[in-house]
């Protein structure tokens, strides 16, 4: 339990050490390993840096009261929000092969010529791209440790932020 306003602090800079270590790693199997980001990945990347700007100002700002709780809620609903394209993800690596959908164009194409709610509409139907598991670790594939990534941070966040601080 945190108990103090250095306790949170500390708590919510872990936070961000360990998005910038998540969000390190990504870049370097994208840009040396040469495994690139499918769609669902890029989203993913956005959720992930959204929470970490939550825990960011959480630890400068290190509140009491509702504010902390704010922390708290906005820091759960990006990692909520991360879980679930996550999990769509790691869903979509399950199907059947007769099942997966045929490849689509990239983030940045569908975005750029279809608008945001179509363009996401698309991308979570028609991404055959991201049903290819490339890359595993413990028999887990890179979206299901995100997902794992996602449950522990927007636990840490809601720990770190929840509590009420004794001085």
């Amino acid at each position: 339990m945190i108990a103090t306003r250095q306790g949170r602090r500390f708590a919510n800079a872990a936070g961000v050490a360990t998005v910038v270590g998540l969000m390190s790693y990504a870049l370097y199997e994208q840009y040396v390993v040469g495994l690139d980001a499918c769609p669902l990945c890029i989203l993913q990347r956005i959720a992930m840096m959204a929470l970490g700007a939550v825990f960011a100002v959480a630890a400068l700002h290190a509140p009491r009261g509702a504010g902390a709780r704010a922390y708290a809620v906005l820091g759960a609903l990006a990692a909520l929000t991360g879980m679930g394209i996550s999990g769509w993800h790691v869903r979509m690596q399950n199907l059947p092969p007769a099942e997966v959908p045929s490849c689509g164009p990239g983030f940045d194409y569908l975005v750029d010529a279809f608008g945001w709610f179509d363009g996401l509409a698309m991308i979570f139907t028609s991404s055959g791209e991201c049903a290819v598991v490339n890359w595993t670790f413990w028999g887990l594939s890179m979206p299901a440790w995100v997902f794992v990534w996602f449950v522990a941070l927007g636990a840490l966040a809601v720990v770190a932020n929840w509590s009420r601080l004794i001085r």
